[in-house]
């Protein structure tokens, strides 16, 4: 039986407690508790904010600025014009339409997120127009989130000394640098969506036009087209092997006749020149020694850090920004941890500032001797139209020395961190000197003469040896250049006036003038840096959409139109000449700049150009269909399945064989060319049957491609048809990657040295870094309406529009 509890003695502390609630309940009076609430949520939001763009910059700030900040990366971009529409209202103003990009929602997310947390947010994106406008749509997010402050910093280069000042001196945004980007896009946009609809009509669906990369196109296109009408011209020269009393031999060339220029076009002139010659007694008739300096360049601007790297190196465009990037952004170095590398990579100017230019001087004085350094810092002027908003391309101290820091890089971003550090050091110094002596000869009429060049003092030449420019033009001038380049190097003996030479030797020698060379990396960019198409930041991405689209090949470094590249140039050219040629793309990027510095408004720039554009658009419009039966002619093959017409098609993979009465007949085969030039729907190949000697035909299977006998079903040899993709098999080294198929239909993509590698991706390989990580390949996987690249090691994804600007 339980007990009974006396409730007596918790009388007094049931008491207690009410009384102390009664208490409570007067002290806070009503709606305290509301502020309370919201002075612990401020708390929480007392922290700050710093963005950039890429996330190795996060690493190397967040050491510079501590504890106080979180350092986010936006990933490039957040906003955008819509892909499924065109985002700019014709009718309004030309106001764009920018969404939150599909790939960047949870991004944006995460920065909103932190932004409520923070009372203050500095975004330090890229010291550039999209830098610029990156800020502004991350501002805007920012403002829908509240009240709070907003910083714009800027800084060339990523040390502790350029972030620390920047946080301390924030600005607003430049919204004359924003709206020039806007009207960039907006061009852009306008250009792609409006034109490429009329290349589907005439060609195939999923090709572009783009408003500067189609210009590029073109300069290539015209450039295929000098080559392949040259025909080259015969001429010759004339050279002779002499020799002085004291039996020092040198050579010479003979310039004139009678005080006139020799030109030598055929053969029996020369016959009779060297007949002369070997009769002539040789005089020195005219000695003259005159001293050469030869001034440092200037330090790069992207330009021509993209050219020396090619040319060097073979990288290109793109590789050599890719590395640059990487330098500029950080990388760790032992004793100092995550450290930029290099100023801001992206520059048209050759700007140098104070602190970095007095270092540079003591470091050469210290290093090599006060007779290396000017008495006068060197300053260079950069051209007209440079934006000059950063310095030139220099390393962040020239204290690094390459070899210093060379075990902390890889083999890629030493060479271009040589390349830089070498070049900025050198601009800063002397000029070599240099002796030249140039002597004629008299040989009866006729005059030769030989040059020669002797270092005296090596100045700049210490540090960076000038890296010669490649052919452009072709002919004798290239020749002729080149010919002095070998002399300008050569020691002549001790002449005088008067001095008998006896002769060795005499070489008459035929040469015949050469086409323009084909366009490299470095020979486009300096065309297209020439002619002001494009800026700094788009000369890569330029050749890279054009390799892309496969508008034009890599052959041995250089580039070639495709068929389709040519085809595309060709249809823009008859229908779009007024704004796809070089003149209209400078202007329109002088137009650009005046928009970044405030004087012509975007909207009035965007109105005039789409008055002339809509025009060429009705103009074009009703000729695609004509262009399209021309582009799709008659083969005179027909059709297997139902006895219609088997035409020329356009697809992702080139021309192809299709019946006329598509859709209903689906009957299509791969497209082959007999010796005559008529399209076959079997291509024959220059090899021979190794089993019966017949015919060997390139055919298509249930498994793809493959050879086989054209005396099939007799002879019943076949072999497998290895189509390359250009890629080096990244798991042995050794292989290629090539084109499969499994089961009957679907293609994948493996080493040709299976089964010894099994390496295989399901979608296609293409040779271009990934510009996050820096691997040597890509992959791209179609769909249906859309086309994404990605990367196998990293994070990196992008998806390309089939409609989008090219």
């Amino acid at each position: 039986m339980l007990k009974e509890i006396n409730p007596e003695p918790f009388a007094g502390f049931k008491a207690k407690v009410e009384e102390k609630k009664e208490e409570i309940k007067e002290e806070v009076k009503p709606g305290e508790k509301a502020v309370k609430k919201k002075k612990k949520a401020k708390e929480k939001t007392g922290g700050k904010l710093l963005l950039v763009e890429s996330p190795t910059k996060v690493n190397t700030i967040k050491k510079y600025v501590g504890s106080k900040f979180k350092v986010l990366a936006t990933k490039g971009h957040v906003k955008d014009l819509p892909k499924s529409k065109l985002g700019v209202d014709t009718e309004n103003n030309f106001v764009p339409t920018y969404i939150v990009m599909r790939d960047k929602k949870k991004i944006l997310s995460e920065i909103k997120k932190e932004i409520k947390k923070s009372s203050e947010v500095f975004i330090g994106t890229d010291p550039d127009r999209e830098g610029e406008a990156i800020c502004w749509h991350i501002a805007e997010e920012a403002g829908k989130l509240g009240d709070r402050k907003i910083h714009r910093i800027l800084f060339n280069e990523i040390t502790k000394t350029a972030v620390l000042k920047a946080i301390a001196t924030p600005q607003p945004i430049n919204m004359n640098l924003v709206n020039a980007q806007q009207a960039r896009r907006v061009l852009d946009r306008l250009v792609g969506y409006k034109i490429s609809p009329l290349l589907w009509k005439a060609i195939r669906k999923g090709l572009s036009a783009g408003r500067v990369q189609s210009v590029a196109l073109k300069i290539i296109v015209d450039r295929q087209n000098e080559i392949d009408d040259f025909n080259p011209v015969e001429y010759w020269s004339i050279e002779v092997m002499v020799e002085n009393n004291e039996k020092k031999s040198f050579e010479a060339k003979l310039t004139e006749k009678n005080g006139e220029k020799v030109d030598l076009k055929v053969q029996n002139d020369t016959e009779q020149i060297v007949k002369d010659l070997k009769e002539a007694a040789y005089l020195v008739d005219d000695v003259q020694k005159k001293e050469r300096t030869r001034k440092p360049l200037p330090p790069f601007i992207t330009s021509t850090l993209q050219q020396d790297s090619a040319r060097k190196y073979r990288f290109t465009a793109q590789k050599t920004m890719i590395i640059a990037q990487q330098l500029y952004e950080g990388l760790n170095i032992k004793e100092e941890g995550q450290t930029g590398l290099i100023t801001y990579m992206r520059t048209d100017s050759l700007r140098v500032g104070a602190e970095a230019q007095t270092e540079v001087l003591e470091y050469i004085k210290r290093e090599m001797g006060s007779n290396y350094a000017p008495e006068i810092p060197n300053f260079y002027k950069s051209k007209k139209s440079a934006q000059d908003a950063h310095e030139a391309i220099r390393p962040t101290s020239v204290l690094r020395e390459p070899e210093k820091i060379k075990g902390d890089l890889d083999a890629d971003q030493y060479k271009v961190y040589s390349l830089i550090w070498k070049r900025f050091v050198a601009s800063q110094m002397v000029p070599s000197v240099f002796d030249d002596t140039r002597v004629k000869i008299k040989a009866g009429e006729y005059t030769l003469q030989s040059n020669g060049s002797v270092q005296k003092f090596d100045g700049f030449l210490r540090v960076y040896d000038i890296i010669p420019p490649e052919p452009v033009n072709g002919g004798k001038e290239d020749e002729q250049e080149n010919n002095n380049k070998e002399e300008s190097d050569r020691r002549l003996p001790e002449l005088n006036n008067g001095d008998k030479l006896n002769l060795l030797e005499l070489n008459p020698n035929q040469h015949f003038t050469q086409p323009p060379p084909a366009f490299s990396d470095a020979a486009l960019i300096k065309v297209l840096e020439e002619k002001d198409i494009g800026r700094p930041s788009t000369y890569a991405p330029i050749i890279s959409t054009l390799v892309y689209r496969k508008y034009v090949d890599r052959e041995k470094s250089r580039f070639v139109p495709t068929e389709l590249g040519t085809l595309i140039a060709d249809v823009l050219q008859k229908n779009f000449s007024e704004i796809i040629n070089e003149e209209f793309t400078a202007r329109m990027e002088d137009d650009l700049d005046r928009v970044e510095e405030g004087t012509v408004e975007w909207h009035d720039l965007i109105r005039t150009f789409y008055t002339g554009f809509e025009k060429l658009l009705e103009k074009a419009a009703p000729h695609m269909e004509e262009l399209k039966k021309d582009i799709q002619g008659e083969t005179g093959l027909a059709c297997e399945k139902c006895g219609g017409k088997m035409i020329i098609k356009w697809g992702r993979h080139g021309k192809f064989l299709s019946c006329e009465k598509y859709p209903e007949c689906k009957n299509a085969k791969p497209l082959g060319v007999d010796q005559g030039g008529q399209p076959q729907d079997e291509m024959k190949i220059e090899e021979k049957c190794p089993d019966c000697g017949g015919d060997l035909l390139v055919k298509v299977g249930p498994f793809g491609k493959f050879i086989a006998c054209s005396k099939y079903p007799e002879c019943k040899y076949r072999k497998q048809l290895i189509v390359k993709v250009g890629v080096k098999c990244p798991d042995c080294g050794d292989g290629d990657v090539i084109e499969r198929t499994f089961r009957k239909y679907r293609k994948f993509y493996g080493c040709s040295n299976y089964p010894k590698c099994n390496f295989m991706v399901w979608d296609k390989p293409i040779l271009e870094p990934c510009p996050k990580c820096g691997a040597p390949f890509i992959l791209e996987k179609w769909r249906k309406n859309s086309v994404t690249r990605y990367c196998r090691k990293c994070d990196h994804k992008v998806e390309v529009e089939k409609t989008e600007d090219a």
